[in-house]
């Protein structure tokens, strides 16, 4: 009985503290970004490029594979 109130309280804690950091007020909104100047583009993108590259061989090459 004791270990549950102490996950109840534990857990009531933890969940507590997430609603108040969600309470502060967000950064006031920035200017506009500069004009004329390309967005840098996130590695990100660069590694779905090469997965989905990588797959398509992958596909084309068992489809041949296949019909052979």
């Amino acid at each position: 009985m004791i270990q549950d109130k102490k996950t109840i309280a534990s857990t009531l804690f933890v969940l507590i503290s997430f609603v108040c950091s969600a309470q502060t007020p967000p950064p006031p909104p920035s200017g506009p970004g500069p004009v004329g100047l390309p967005l840098p583009i996130d590695n990100g993108i660069l590694v779905l490029l090469g997965a989905g590259l990588i797959f398509g061989i992958y596909k084309i090459y068992h489809l041949r594979k296949k019909h052979i």
